[in-house]
């Protein structure tokens, strides 16, 4: 069953897509989170004005709250299966929907590892 998100990003017109990769460390502290609150996950970015990142297992989602939920960025197509070294980056297409996308790239994924990183030190102690 598809959801909302999984619909709009079916149907809104790709800017551009490239092939990419996420560092291990943050697909790793995404990980360890997934395992303990399971997916998917929202997170507002904090330093990122009204930016909200969707993590799934098919996909990680930048949207725009200040516009409806507009896409701003995707990871998709994440190739995680059979992965034999938890050091090596994870292929993926990257897909840009907005004109900011290239300026919040790697900003939003250093916000995530930090933002799970301390929740699941809370978390563990």
């Amino acid at each position: 069953m598809q959801t909302e998100l999984d619909q709009r990003l079916d149907r809104t017109p790709i800017m551009a897509q490239r092939q990419s990769h996420i560092d291990a460390s943050a697909y790793n502290v995404w990980r360890r989170a997934r395992n303990v609150w399971g997916a998917p996950m929202k997170m507002i970015l904090p330093q990122i004005n009204e930016f909200e990142l969707h993590l799934t297992d098919n996909y990680w989602v930048i949207v725009d709250l200040s516009r409806n939920g507009a896409l701003v960025l995707a990871w998709v197509e994440l190739e995680d299966k059979d992965r034999s070294a938890i050091h090596r980056p994870i292929p993926c297409k990257l897909n840009y929907y907005h004109f900011v996308a290239s300026a919040v790239r790697s900003k939003s994924l250093v916000l995530m590892e930090e933002l799970l990183s301390a929740r699941l030190r809370d978390y563990y102690g």
